[in-house]
């Protein structure tokens, strides 16, 4: 997961009581991403996952260059 950038879509699988999501990464960091939810029951939720909870890359962001 380290080369995850601002923009990229990530699936978190299912964990408590939130089944598995769509989460657009706004920034990386150590331990965790920051970004939003964009399915599910959390979307338009903003959040820190940490890297143990990201799934799999949905789809990288393009380039606008």
């Amino acid at each position: 997961m380290d080369d995850l950038q601002e923009g990229d879509v990530v699936v978190i699988r299912a964990f408590d009581d939130w089944p598995e999501h769509l989460f657009e990464v706004d920034e990386t960091f150590d331990d965790c991403v920051s970004g939003y939810s964009i399915t599910g029951p959390l979307a338009g939720v903003y959040g820190e996952p940490g890297f143990e909870l990201i799934k799999s890359v949905a789809y990288r962001a393009t380039s606008s260059t």
